[in-house]
């Protein structure tokens, strides 16, 4: 699969932890209704660099993968088919 950069608007829980609610795809707004799960990339390497990814379940009904590169604070999207 392969990742797409995208622009995430988030908010936090009460730990502080950031949690995505609305990424912009191809021009379009998708609301997150979901986070289905969540993992983390701890490790940090130039070819895994830390990052959360999130499973989301979009409003349109459609899942989602959304990472959260930790070190460069970009988003990147791959859609679950």
């Amino acid at each position: 699969m392969k990742l797409v950069p995208v622009k995430v608007e988030c908010h936090a829980e009460a730990k502080g932890d950031e949690l995505p609610r609305l990424f912009v795809w191809e021009q379009e707004a998708i609301g997150v209704g979901d986070v289905v799960d969540r993992w983390y990339q701890v490790e940090g390497k130039p070819e895994w660099p830390r990052a959360n990814y999130f499973k989301v379940r979009g409003m349109d009904n459609h899942e989602y993968l959304l990472k959260h590169d930790l070190e460069s604070g970009e988003w990147y999207l791959g859609k679950q088919w």
